[in-house]
């Protein structure tokens, strides 16, 4: 875990960071006098935790949670038990560490800080690899100016004309000034195939098939030979 220390003593900073080095997985990136330098510190650079004491002229460690968005996990320490029930009303505040501090207690309060960035880490892989599943379910397509969302689906039918295409939904169709190969790159696999160079269908659209034809709602376009064994794979066959 990446740290910073924040203190106005220097004697309590040395103490805070020869505790540090007894624990190998923690890096001391900086040491601060004052909350403010550690603020515009932040500002540029993230770290994992900061040992932050309460105590300090001008502008106290309740004056540096308060002021930096989004703080990281923080363990408190300072001289003075009186604020222990305060500082528990913070969710960045992981532990509250008594001067002196004991090896034994700095080793527990790292475990629960080691704790709570692992859990916040696992949260943040799980909603990102939620996103990536979760494929977009509409697109955009800008049309005299004004960009107009579209459904996909309800999106049946999209044909090339040249340097446009022409989308054809359940509701309205629409023509846009783009490749057939650009708009295909945009559109999810599962609903989407390509049966000839000129036609991309919704294949949860289909109403019939015979010979190298689809029936589209009321459009019947053409397979090519080289797309028909790939449509015949994606269709559920009795």
């Amino acid at each position: 875990m990446k740290c910073i220390i924040i203190d106005d003593e220097a004697a309590a900073r040395a103490i805070i960071a020869h505790l540090c080095s007894q624990v190998e997985s923690i890096e001391i990136v900086e040491e601060f006098p004052n909350a403010i330098q550690a603020i515009k510190f932040l500002n540029k650079n993230h770290v994992d935790l900061v040992f932050l004491d309460i105590h300090m002229p001008d502008f106290t460690g309740f004056d540096f949670i308060d002021t930096v968005k989004n703080p990281p996990k923080i363990i408190l320490t300072t001289s003075d038990k009186n604020f222990a029930i305060n500082a528990f009303e913070y969710d960045c505040i992981v532990d509250y560490l008594v001067k002196p501090v004991t090896l034994p207690r700095f080793l527990k309060s790292i475990q629960k800080a080691e704790n709570f960035v692992s859990s916040v880490t696992s949260k943040s892989e799980v909603s990102s690899e939620t996103e990536k599943e979760l494929p977009n379910k509409e697109l955009y397509v800008n049309i005299d100016r004004r960009l107009i969302k579209i459904d996909f689906e309800k999106i049946y039918l999209i044909e090339a004309k040249g340097d446009y295409i022409l989308i054809k939904t359940d509701d309205k169709n629409y023509t846009v000034h783009s490749s057939l190969k650009k708009i295909e790159d945009k559109l999810p696999e599962s609903l989407f195939l390509k049966v000839h160079r000129s036609y991309i269908i919704n294949i949860k659209k289909i109403i019939d098939i015979e010979d190298n034809s689809v029936l589209i709602a009321k459009d019947v376009i053409p397979i090519s030979r080289s797309n028909r064994p790939e449509l015949m794979k994606r269709l559920n066959l009795l």
